[in-house]
């Protein structure tokens, strides 16, 4: 199992991100769902736990989703796992500021084949500083930490890049926020920071290293995808309220449903030779 830790600030307030995060994350689902490719809602309801995080009891929205994800796989993967390997159960407690997220069970139609032997577990905290914060996640001591910049277009590859989601550029219309320069970390305000520590476990005999290492090496561009895209979509969803969120995000489930049907894949794909020259 490998663990890493790694840390995205933002150029928002946390109680902005949380209506940022939520926008985003449906509004990414729409650009990257299609072909048969891409997210499905299965379960969305609220919960309560004690268990969740050790010591509190946390409430907030459960959800289950299938993503299906081939094409936007590493090549490598491509080449060395079957189809059904790329459709990826996940199962997301949204506790804001916490959240946990957990991915099992490749082989959608054999579930049980790699039972335990495939996990990866995301667990996340939003805190109102610059990532600062020292083991916001309680990790392990020699973990990895990596930082996630949103400005640096080199981590999200050529090939996915576009000019009006260039957040160096960015200058939205309903608040005074960027453009981001050199040292926006380290000068923004307001600012906060994702801290998300992620292990990820692949018990295959030959591959495990290889391809937990390769699963690892695309999490800064996913992560970097998903907190720009909330940044620069701020004039979409600055101004609607929670409830307005939730119910973009019922509507984008039925959306999803039609999408997937639809022949044509969307969204972004992995850019191997970028990722490879990191």
């Amino acid at each position: 199992m490998i663990i890493k830790e790694y840390r995205i600030p933002l150029p928002l307030s946390v109680d902005e991100f949380e209506r940022g995060l939520l926008y985003a994350v449906s509004a990414c689902s729409r650009n990257e769902t299609g072909g048969g490719e891409g997210a499905e809602f299965l379960v969305q309801e609220d919960f309560t736990s004690d268990t969740l995080r050790p010591g509190q009891t946390v409430s907030g929205t459960y959800t289950k989703k299938i993503y299906r994800l081939r094409s936007k796989a590493p090549w490598v993967l491509q080449k060395l796992l079957p189809a059904e390997a790329f459709e990826i159960h996940e199962e997301s407690w949204n506790a804001y500021p916490y959240c946990k997220t957990v991915l099992t069970k490749w082989y959608f139609q054999n579930p049980g084949y790699m039972k335990e032997n495939f996990h990866q577990v995301i667990e996340t905290l939003h805190l109102p500083d610059n990532g600062s914060t020292e083991n916001a996640l309680d990790g392990p001591e020699k973990r990895e930490v990596i930082w996630v910049d949103i400005a640096d277009n080199d981590i999200f590859g050529a090939k996915n890049y576009k000019k009006e989601k260039d957040a160096r550029l960015f200058e939205p219309d309903v608040v005074e926020r960027g453009p981001l320069d050199d040292d926006w970390i380290d000068e923004h305000d307001p600012i906060m920071c994702a801290y998300k520590l992620v292990s990820c476990h692949f018990k295959w005999t030959g591959l495990q290293r290889m391809v937990e290492k390769t699963i690892h090496k695309q999490y800064p561009r996913v992560f970097g995808l998903m907190h720009r895209d909330a940044y620069v979509l701020l004039d979409e969803w600055y101004n609607m309220s929670m409830d307005s969120i939730r119910e973009y995000e019922e509507e984008t489930a039925h959306v999803l449903r039609k999408q997937l049907a639809d022949p044509e894949k969307r969204g972004t794909t992995c850019d191997d030779d970028a990722n490879n020259n990191k």
